[in-house]
């Protein structure tokens, strides 16, 4: 009986394979031992294409990174004067439909120190429509720092009582505190988020995500020369 001959191992193929892993078990499942099951490899062998597993989280924000810049790329919108406002809010939504595809990838990418190009040049693109807005350098300066990791999509959370979506244990806890903190405690019950087709990350759902972006971008409209 004559075999399908394997696939040679890339980077490209472990990167992806991981990605796979996380999307199915969370980033908890991701090692490199079930990396090289999925694979049809030995643990060993994933060593040549990465060296541990800080080398697999740089590669798949620079794969994740890649494929959003592929997206907004196609984006075709005006950013002069006013228009800027619409072609940002499009650039970033785009961006974050790719993050509610793999709810676990802002851990990822809040664990990441070192610069990668790929994110860099998503950044460039967002300064790009600034600056076509009328925004000074300065201006997007700030601009950036107000945004942080929402103009790609995401939030960084304060606090994260639990992975994903609301869970019955994490409203237990917060039932919990409402002795001690009542105010927070009867919010959180109030406005909990339990839609994972929605949500990235606890409190990060998209009416959230959507209500900041819109304070965000009005405010800084006001600012435009």
């Amino acid at each position: 009986m004559k075999t399908e001959p394997r696939l040679p191992l890339t980077r490209e193929r472990v990167l992806h394979a991981a990605i796979q892993v996380a999307d199915e078990g969370g980033l908890a499942a991701l090692t490199m031992r079930r990396l090289a099951e999925v694979l049809g490899a030995e643990a060993m062998s994933l060593y040549y294409h990465v060296a541990n597993k800080d080398e697999v989280f740089d590669g798949i924000v620079e794969v994740v990174a890649t494929e959003i810049n592929d997206l907004v790329d196609k984006i075709e919108l005006p950013a002069e004067g006013p228009a800027w406002k619409p072609a940002m809010r499009a650039r970033i939504l785009t961006a974050r439909e790719v993050f509610l595809r793999h709810p676990w990838l802002p851990k990822v990418f809040e664990s990441r120190t070192d610069a990668n190009f790929a994110v860099l040049r998503y950044n460039d693109g967002v300064i790009r429509i600034l600056r076509a807005g009328g925004f000074t350098n300065d201006q997007c300066h700030h601009a950036m720092h107000a945004l942080g990791s929402r103009a790609m999509g995401f939030v960084q959370e304060l606090f994260t009582p639990g992975p994903g979506p609301v869970t019955p244990e994490a409203l237990d806890g917060i039932r919990a505190m409402a002795g001690t903190l009542p105010h927070l405690a009867g919010m959180l019950l109030e406005v909990a988020h339990d839609d994972p087709g929605s949500t990235v990350g606890w409190c990060d759902d998209q009416a959230e995500f959507e209500f900041g972006l819109d304070l965000l971008l009005d405010g800084l409209d006001r600012l435009r020369p």
